[in-house]
C-alpha cells in the first residue's frame, strides 16, 4: 500500500514539475503575431479565461490553458486591464501577461476645435467608437451632476484640445478632464489679469473669451476684439455682436441672420440687452482667454471686417460707417470680378 501512495506522490511530483516546466517554457516562448502591428481588444468586465480562449482563436497562443496558468502561477488572473493594444513585435506571453497587467493600452483621441458648442462637443463624444459611451440619452443637466459640476450651463465649460485615452474609456472621464482643465486655465489667467476689469468673476471672463472666440481666426487681433467689447460695456454701450444673437436662435437659426433676428428679444439678443449675455457660446482657447483678461490699449469702439479674415477698428461711428462703406464696396467688387 504505501508503495502505491509513493509512487502517487512521485507521479503526482513529477506531473507538477513536467506542468511547471512547460509553463517555464510557454512563458518564454515568443509568441506569434498574427500580423504586424497587431492590434487587439480587451473588454472591460473580460475573465481570464475568456481572454486566453481570445488570444488562442487569433492565433497569438497555441491554447489558452497554458497562459490561464501562467496567469494563475504569478497570482496575475485578477489584474488584467481593459484596452486596445497594440503589439509591433514577437513578445513572450511572460511579457504579454505583463502588458495586460499593467495597461500598457494604446491610445486613442479626440479633438475639441475652439470654437464649438456644447451640442458640437457631445456629438464628437457620441460618433467615436473607441470611447464608452455612459452618457448616452443624458439631458445636460444630468451630465454635469454626473460630473459633480455646479454651473447651471455646460456652454464654455470644457477647454478645447486634443485629449488621448485608452479605448473603452467613459466618456465622462474625458469630459472631466476638459472640465479641470479650462478650471485650471481660467483659473490661472484670472490671477495675472489686467488691472481695472470689468468682470466681477472668472465665469464673466469666460462669456467674453467665448465672444472673441467667434468673432474672429486672427489670434492677434483677440486683444483688439476684447477691447472693443470691453470699451462698449464700460461706457453702457450694447455689445451687438452677431454670434451671441445666433446662439440664442438655436437650431431655428437658418443660415442667415434677419433684421426680425437682432430687434427679436432673448437672454443673447445683445442688440436688445444690455451687458453680457448669462453665458458663454463656445468653447473659448486658450488665445481667446488671454485676450478677454489682458486686452490691448485703445480706445476703439468699432470692427468690420476687411474681407480677408481682419479687422478694421475704429474710434467712433462716423470713422466706422466708412470704413463699413469702403469694405463692403470692395467686397461688393470681388463678387462682381
Amino acid at each position: 500500500m504505501m508503495t502505491v501512495i509513493k509512487r502517487g506522490i512521485a507521479a503526482f511530483i513529477l506531473l507538477g514539475m513536467s506542468a511547471a516546466g512547460w509553463v517555464l517554457y510557454f512563458a518564454n516562448t515568443p509568441v506569434h503575431l498574427p500580423q504586424s502591428p497587431y492590434e487587439f481588444t480587451l473588454k472591460h468586465g473580460s475573465s481570464l479565461r475568456t481572454i486566453a480562449r481570445q488570444f488562442s482563436a487569433e492565433g497569438l497562443i497555441p491554447e489558452p490553458w497554458s497562459f490561464i496558468m501562467l496567469a494563475k502561477a504569478l497570482g496575475r488572473e485578477g489584474g488584467i486591464k481593459a484596452g486596445n493594444y497594440q503589439l509591433d513585435r514577437e513578445i513572450t506571453p511572460f511579457q504579454l501577461l505583463q502588458k495586460i497587467t499593467k495597461g500598457d493600452v494604446s491610445q486613442s483621441e479626440i479633438v475639441f476645435i475652439e470654437g464649438w458648442n456644447f451640442s458640437q462637443l457631445r456629438k464628437a463624444l457620441d460618433g467615436n467608437p473607441a470611447i464608452r459611451h455612459d452618457t448616452a440619452g443624458l439631458s445636460d443637466r444630468e451630465l454635469l451632476d454626473r460630473l459633480a459640476v455646479q454651473e447651471e450651463n455646460a456652454e464654455g465649460l470644457f477647454f478645447p484640445e486634443t485629449y488621448y485615452f485608452s479605448n473603452g474609456m467613459s466618456d465622462l472621464s474625458v469630459l472631466k478632464r476638459a472640465y479641470q482643465i479650462m478650471g485650471q486655465r481660467l483659473a490661472d489667467a484670472w490671477l495675472e489679469r489686467s488691472p481695472n476689469l470689468l468682470y466681477s468673476t472668472p465665469y464673466e471672463a469666460l462669456i467674453m473669451a467665448s465672444i472673441v472666440e467667434k468673432e474672429t481666426g486672427q489670434s492677434g487681433e483677440r486683444p483688439m476684439i476684447a477691447a472693443v467689447f470691453i470699451n462698449r460695456l464700460r461706457i453702457g454701450m450694447r455689445l451687438q455682436t452677431d454670434p451671441t444673437v445666433i446662439y440664442g436662435l438655436g437650431e431655428t437659426f437658418d443660415g442667415n441672420l434677419h433684421k426680425r433676428d437682432l430687434t427679436t428679444d432673448n437672454a443673447y439678443n445683445t442688440y436688445t440687452r444690455a451687458g453680457l449675455p448669462p453665458g458663454p457660446i463656445a468653447m473659448p482657447g486658450w488665445a481667446s482667454i488671454h485676450a478677454a483678461l489682458h486686452p490691448s490699449e485703445t480706445s476703439a469702439l468699432y470692427f468690420v471686417s476687411k474681407g480677408d479674415g481682419t479687422h478694421q477698428f475704429s474710434r467712433s461711428l462716423a470713422e466706422h460707417n466708412q470704413a463699413v462703406a469702403r469694405y463692403q464696396k470692395n467686397l461688393s467688387r470681388k463678387k462682381i470680378d
